[in-house]
């Protein structure tokens, strides 16, 4: 549940979190000058400056990034829970890196601190797993859905919205780009769309 809900918002960037209570600070990955903060009311991701592949795009204004983390599926508990309980057990003892995410610490491995390749590694595992959608059990996200590691999140949002809605500028703001990005970029899945979105919409109004 974590990984569904909160990778997708901080994926690699490097960040520090803190519990509700202030009590812990930590970064997620690297060290830059990004962190989650928490308070008595929300988690939020603060990048001091963009670490997007536009960071010098106009939705930023050169200003810092914030975004409120949205409470899905009692998603703070589930930070908090890992914050206090789970991420001293994977850390076991071990040195901690001072991240967010930690890696099990094992006999062969004491490292408990993800590298670009472990961190992809565990990506591509928790998608494969918990990401693509199950016919049989109704679970999942997107339907045809393949894995893929975090770089293509950025693809995947911005086709996704863009198929749901016809919107550009909906679809910029799910990736923090233009509304000229997107449609220059992902304006080729938008005609077909267009007439499938209208199709669905008359059908409501014929069914009503």
């Amino acid at each position: 549940m974590i990984a569904r809900n909160t990778v997708g918002a901080i994926s690699s960037s490097a960040c520090s979190a803190s519990s509700r209570t202030g009590a812990v600070s930590q970064r997620v990955m690297t060290r830059q000058q990004s962190h989650i903060s928490a308070s008595s009311r929300s988690h939020q991701l603060r990048c001091g400056c963009p670490l997007s592949t536009s960071p010098n795009s106009s939705f930023f204004g050169k200003k810092p990034f914030r975004l409120v983390l949205p409470d899905l599926d009692g998603l703070y508990v589930h930070i908090d829970r890992y914050v206090k309980n789970d991420r001293p057990l994977l850390l076991g003892g071990a040195k901690d890196p001072g991240t967010f995410f930690v890696k099990t610490v094992k006999r062969t491995s004491t490292d408990a601190a993800y590298n670009q390749n472990t961190f992809y590694e565990a990506w591509r595992l928790i998608i494969q797993r918990y990401g693509i959608y199950n016919p049989y059990t109704g679970l999942g996200a997107i339907r045809g859905l393949l894995p893929h590691g975090p770089h293509n999140v950025r693809d995947i949002l911005a086709t996704h919205i863009l198929k749901k809605t016809g919107s550009y500028e909906q679809a910029s703001y799910a990736i923090q780009d233009t509304p000229e990005m997107v449609a220059e970029h992902y304006g080729r899945f938008l005609p077909q769309d267009k007439a499938a979105l209208a199709a669905e919409i008359l059908n409501r109004v014929w069914a009503a």
